[in-house]
């Protein structure tokens, strides 16, 4: 049983990882925002002055209600990737 308070550790997709250590090869800041629960996205991401907000799912990967919700409502910057180029190009490091 979960104590009040704690969460379960958040569970990555098996490409999280690999997407993650590309956007820190070109020279992005990236917290994994993973474990914070209520939808929002997987990572924050700083590049050239800019922050992104990604979600990352894994070729078939769908969001959950959590997600699709934050989603709807966010105003900002947001997107869904699912590869290391898909990543790349959405923060303007790769054309």
């Amino acid at each position: 049983m979960i104590q009040e308070g704690m969460r379960r550790a958040a569970k990555t997709d098996s490409n999280h990882a690999q997407i993650r250590d590309a956007l820190r090869a070109v020279g992005a800041s990236v917290h994994d925002m993973s474990s914070a629960g209520a939808g929002f996205p997987d990572l924050a991401v700083g590049f050239k002055k800019k922050t992104f907000l990604l979600e990352v799912k894994t070729k078939t990967g769908r969001l959950t209600k959590p997600q699709v919700k934050w989603h709807d409502e966010w105003r900002g910057h947001h997107a869904i990737v699912r590869t290391e180029e898909e990543a790349l190009k959405e923060i303007g490091a790769i054309r």
